[in-house]
This record gives C-alpha cells, structure tokens and sequence, in this order.
C-alpha cells in the first residue's frame, strides 16, 4: 500500500503499574486511524522502543500489523538494531509479520563512520522485499549523512522508497535530496511536523508526527492538499506554539503525548517508564492554556 499523508508514531501504552497494556493500545490505535490518520508507524523515537523488551516488541509488531490491516490502513515498522547482524535478523521478523514498510534507524552508539552506516543499510535492503523507509535524524543520534549518501544508496537498491527527514533546518536537505533522487523515492517529515508546511511545499508526500495531535495534522495537511496555505499556516502555527512548549527535549514530548492522550480519552493512563521528564505546576499551567486554544481543532 502505498504510504503518505498523516503516519503518526504510535504510542507505548502503560497501565498505571507500568506494564504493557495491549487493549488499550490497540483501541489508541484504531481510534487514530478512525479519526483521520493515514496510517501508523511502531517503534519510532517517540514511541519510547527503547524501554521496552524483546516480548513487548514482538508482541506489538503482530498487534499493530492487525489493527491497521483492519483498518485498510499500512503500517510502518522500525528496526532500531544496531548491529547489522541482528537487524538483519530483525528485518525477516518485521516482514514476516505483515508490515507494509520497514523503518531503519542507522546505528549511531559510538558514532560509526559513513562507510559502516552504508553497509548496515545496505545490508537492511538486501534482506526484505517490502519498502524501506530510512529515518534521518542527526539531532537524535548525533550521526550525520549527506544526502548524496542517501541517494547514492536508494539508486542502488530499489526497495529504498522513503526518506524520513528530520534534520534542522530540513528545507535544503529535502530538496536537494529529492533533485538527486529524480523522482525515484518520497519524502516524509519528522521532527514533529515543526516546518511541515515548508516541507509539503518541497516535495514532501508526508508527516511523521507524535501520536496524540493526529487529526490537528491531518487538518493541516487536508488544507495543504487544497491549496489554502493561509488556513494551514493558521492551524500550523498554533499547533507550533504547543510543540514549542512540550517539546524541549525527547522524553519531555513524550510525557506531553501521553497527557493529551489521556485528556482525549484515546488512553487510560498517562505512565511514562523511567528514567523519564517530570513536569513543574508552571508547565502544566502553560500546558493547559495551550491545551484549551489548540483542543478546538481535534476531532
């Protein structure tokens, strides 16, 4: 199927103890897709695959490929390992299991040098069939990629269709790497959607934002597709004044998330495992003042 539009990353649902809690995510999940998103992406970095273990993962892949397949939406899975053999090994699991589109966060502990990053992908395309969608995000990993490399790598494997793009500032990089391109693979958005209008107007098919604003986005990108950037830049710019505020750091946004999921009533708790950001009374007071200006345009 093909991918574009609004793919949120999904969320980790936690009860209050903080163990998995499956039915929940899964009613999140089918909720998201109801309400406007074109599909969902698992294990991205906002979905916190870091805390989690090998049970929990294989345990979410299947669920995940399910509730979107029932939905007739994709699904977008992310193969964080970082070694090459194991991600390998990762990969034929992620595609055994019905996932339209295979993520691939290069390895970035201890910084590995662009020849080994090259091999590692390389490596991830030769092993599947499905799509790839290569995720680069330099401010999370600390691992820079010129975009030379990246289409020098999608010329030679053809399954390498996505490029997620989430280097600041973006614009540049996303159009130069879609002239190296030459028509022969999409880009998508990360970095919350902070220049998703910019990026639309570049080229882009798509966003990749958090789970907890789905249809603020899916808005946005409705008014992009018709043509009506001033009513985009309107919604856009409000929802930036709330990222601007939750999303300090990583962990920061992910406690955020959750908040508004819980306030939306798509989760029944809004547990973050530890070690994770913990709030003061002056950002909650901000919060919901965002919250309330914002909270008009969900569905």
């Amino acid at each position: 199927m093909e991918i574009k539009g609004i793919c949120p990353i999904a969320p980790a649902v936690y009860n209050d103890q903080g163990e998995c809690d499956y039915e929940a995510y899964v009613s999140c999940c089918d909720a998201m897709l109801k309400g406007g998103a074109h599909s969902l992406a698992l294990f991205g970095i906002a979905g916190e695959y870091y805390k989690m273990d090998r049970e929990e993962e294989e345990r979410l892949i299947d669920i995940t490929v399910k509730v979107c397949h029932d939905n007739n939406a994709p699904v977008v899975i992310s193969n964080t390992r970082h070694a090459t053999e194991v991600a390998v090994k990762w990969a034929k699991r992620i595609e055994a299991a019905g996932a339209d589109c295979m993520m691939v966060l290069p390895p970035f502990f201890l910084k590995p040098g662009a020849a080994e990053l090259t091999r590692h992908i390389e490596a991830l395309c030769d092993a599947v069939s499905i799509p790839i969608m290569l995720q680069y995000a330099p401010e999370q990993t600390g691992v820079g990629i010129a975009p030379e490399v990246l289409a020098g790598i999608g010329q030679r494997h053809q399954n390498l269709r996505y490029y997620k793009i989430e280097c600041k500032p973006p614009g540049a990089y996303i159009s130069k790497l879609l002239d190296l391109l030459g028509g022969n693979g999409e880009i998508f958005i990360g970095n919350a959607g902070f220049q998703m209008i910019e990026g639309f107007k570049r080229g882009a098919v798509g966003v990749m934002p958090g789970p907890s604003m789905f249809d603020v986005y899916r808005k946005i990108y409705d008014l992009i597709q018709s043509d009506d950037i001033a009513s985009a830049m309107a919604v856009h710019d409000r929802l930036n004044a709330m990222l601007n505020h939750i999303r300090q750091d990583v962990e920061m946004i992910i406690c955020y998330e959750k908040k508004i999921l819980k306030r939306r009533g798509l989760i029944p708790s809004d547990y973050c495992r530890s070690p994770r950001h913990r709030t003061d009374p002056l950002n909650e007071e901000l919060f919901d003042i965002h919250y309330s200006e914002l909270s008009k345009y969900f569905v």
